[in-house]
Formats: C-alpha cells, sequence, structure tokens
C-alpha cells in the first residue's frame, strides 16, 4: 500500500487524477488538543482499480507540500467526492483558504436519495458497495508514526469504496432529476462563512435558564473572549473554562482575582494570569454596557402565535411527503420551521428552491385551507377542498 511523503509523488498523483472525471477524498485528523483540527493523513483514490489508483498522504513529513492537491481541488473539470464533508473542507479552508470546487458529498446525496437521515458511510458500503468495513482503527491516534497494516487499510477504505457509492448516486439523482436538489444543499458547504466562526457569535452556543440581558451580556463577553482566546492560542475552549464554568461566572460576576478563587467550576489555570485578567475585564466590560446595547434572544421576545393543530397536520403532511419522496424528513423541514409555518411565517427554507416543489407548495395550500388530509390504508392522501 503506497503512502506518499514527498511533493514529487504528489504531484505525479495529481496529475493522473486530473485526467479522470472524480477523484475521491478523506482525511483523518486530531482535535482533542487544539482549536484547530490538527491534518494527520489524507486518502485519495480516483476511477479504477490499479494499485496507483488510491494512495495514502503523510502531511506530517517534513518537507511535503500540499500545493498539488490544492490545485487538484481548484481544477474545475474533476469533481471532489467527499462524504460528510464539512470537518475536511474546514481543514482545507483554514489550513490553504481552498474549498474544493466542483464538489460531491455522498451523505447529503444519500439523504435525497431515500437512505435516512444522517446516513453514515458504513451503511453505504453495506447497502451499496455489498463490503463490511472493519471498524478496528476507529478510534485512534493517526498522529502516530509508523502507521499499522490495519490504519493503513481502513484509511484507505473510506475512499475505494467511495468510488462505488458515488457512482451509483450520481446516476440515480440523475434518473430522477433531483441532482439540482443536491447542489443546492452543497452550496453552504462551499460557503467561506461556513467555517468561520465569530468570537462575538459564540455566545449563542452557550445554553443557559435566563433570558435576563444582563446576564446575556455577561455570557456573550465571557465567551467572547474564551473563543478569542482558544483561536489565537489553538487551544480548545475547554481548555480555557467550560461551559458551565462559564455561566457561573456571569452568574457570580467576580471583580477581582480574590472572587475568581472562590469559584467552584473554574479550571485553576484560568484562576490567574492572562485568562483570569480577561474574565474579569470581560465581566467589566458587559456590566459597563449600556442597556440599548444589552444582547436578546429570540426566545426572550414573545413568540409568535402557533396552531397548534395546524402544525400537527402539518408534520402528518412532512410523513407523507417523506415516504413518498424518499427524501430524509430533516433535510425538508424541521419541526421550527413547521411550528413557524403553523404561525403564519412565510420566510421559511422549506418554501424555497426544491423544498417548495417535493412540500412546500402543498403546505402552503393545507395552510390556507384549500386541501385537507385523509386516510386510505397506510398511506396519507391530500384532498381537494
Amino acid at each position: 500500500m503506497h503512502i506518499i511523503t514527498t511533493t514529487t509523488e504528489l504531484a505525479a498523483f495529481c496529475e493522473r487524477a486530473a485526467q479522470t472525471p472524480y477523484v475521491t477524498v478523506d482525511t483523518e485528523f486530531l482535535r482533542e488538543r487544539t482549536y484547530y483540527s490538527k491534518l494527520c493523513l489524507i486518502q485519495l483514490a480516483y476511477r479504477g482499480d490499479g494499485k496507483d489508483d488510491a494512495v495514502l498522504v503523510d502531511p506530517l513529513v517534513e518537507g511535503l507540500s500540499l500545493e498539488p492537491l490544492m490545485d487538484l481541488f481548484r481544477n474545475p473539470d474533476v469533481v471532489k467526492v467527499f462524504h460528510a464533508a464539512r470537518q475536511d473542507i474546514e481543514i482545507f479552508h483554514i489550513d490553504h483558504g481552498v474549498i474544493p470546487r466542483p464538489l460531491f458529498d455522498t451523505q447529503v446525496a444519500a439523504m435525497v436519495a431515500g437512505f435516512g437521515e444522517q446516513v453514515g458511510y458504513e451503511t453505504l458500503v453495506r447497502k451499496i458497495a455489498k463490503q463490511a468495513l472493519d471498524k478496528s482503527s476507529r478510534f485512534t491516534d493517526w498522529s502516530l508514526r509508523p502507521l499499522s497494516d490495519s490504519q493503513t487499510a481502513y484509511a484507505l477504505a473510506d475512499v475505494t469504496h467511495l468510488r462505488v457509492i458515488y457512482e451509483y448516486l450520481r446516476k440515480k439523482l440523475a434518473e430522477t432529476g433531483r441532482d439540482r436538489w443536491v447542489e443546492e444543499e452543497i452550496g453552504v458547504l462551499l460557503d467561506p462563512e461556513t467555517y468561520v466562526t465569530h468570537p462575538e457569535d459564540a455566545w449563542m452556543r452557550v445554553k443557559t435558564r435566563s433570558n435576563a440581558p444582563r446576564f446575556l451580556a455577561l455570557v456573550k463577553e465571557l465567551a467572547r473572549f474564551r473563543e478569542t482566546y482558544a483561536q489565537e492560542r489553538n487551544v480548545p475552549r475547554s481548555r480555557v473554562y467550560k461551559d458551565d464554568a462559564l455561566v457561573e461566572l456571569a452568574s457570580t460576576k467576580p471583580k477581582d482575582m480574590a472572587d475568581l478563587g472562590r469559584s467552584r467550576l473554574l479550571l485553576r489555570e484560568a484562576r490567574r494570569g492572562e485568562i483570569a485578567n480577561g474574565i474579569l475585564e470581560a465581566v467589566h466590560r458587559a456590566q459597563s454596557m449600556p442597556k440599548e446595547q444589552l444582547p436578546s434572544l429570540d426566545d426572550a421576545r414573545p413568540s409568535p402565535q402557533v396552531n397548534p393543530a395546524l402544525a400537527d397536520l402539518l408534520r402528518v403532511l412532512l410523513k407523507a411527503k417523506t415516504e413518498s419522496s424518499g427524501v430524509a424528513s430533516k433535510l425538508i423541514a424541521t419541526s421550527a420551521e413547521l411550528d413557524a409555518l403553523a404561525s403564519g411565517d412565510r420566510d421559511v427554507p422549506a418554501l424555497h428552491g426544491w423544498r417548495r416543489e417535493v412540500f412546500g407548495d402543498d403546505a402552503l395550500r393545507l395552510c390556507d385551507g384549500r386541501v385537507g388530509l385523509a386516510a386510505k390504508g397506510k398511506q396519507v392522501q391530500i384532498i381537494e377542498l
């Protein structure tokens, strides 16, 4: 099994791959000890069954440049195929400023093609490639060298079977006319903003029990400092302080080092030095924030009046559409979107693009009282009123 360790070897492989219609890609990485993922291995394959058609690339080798691969990623004539691409693409975008184009994500395609919610690679290998995966190396430290035979076999299987899966899904989507649906979904993965975490927005991920504006200001400033500190030093945000400690700090509002020392949840390293100073400054900023600048959550504002009976009918309609189309329900509309529709909101994703075609038009007709739902055996039918 060939492992590429030089730029010359990588360039030669990429030149061969550039003459083919697609290349399958996967990565192995570590993120437990860093903020940004540490790339440890790249798996590549193009159509064929020769011994040189699938390779592993060792990015940890000193002197190896990934620029030949970045050139291939920029090549508009070669489709780059991933499964659950987001984390892989984030690495290439953060490290090299490149988002592979054109792009195909087999997880998204499988959800459109009737394989269910968030279908895993192992399931597709079993159902489409008719193979079984060896999972013994799933949890491994990919930064350690040398790699064992079982590790390399496991890693390579992530792209060799992907060729069969891609060709099957591409054909099925073309036959059903749903290839443009997948293109719409992949648009999110092609947007650089998808991979940017803005420190000023980090507070929105923190779960709190209070929506009081001043408390939210404390959460916002503490989360902003933590995110900035973690990004600049490339350490996990939990190594700065965890969410439960952040909420505790927002509640206790420490004024000095002595107050920090009384925290039950704050790590010892965070009670002194740069982190401690950052916490105190964040608390001071939040406490000094003018009232008109205090943040608020949507949940803190009165919710639109949801018609519960209509919301239930929309859920029945969605289930019927999911079964008839074979598209995963979460991909068509979320529960929150159904509630929004039932409250009169018409600016939801379910009413745009392919979703409107599959579900949105009938959902609007149901909301307007132009159609009803009837059960016939195990099926739900739409009845014109």
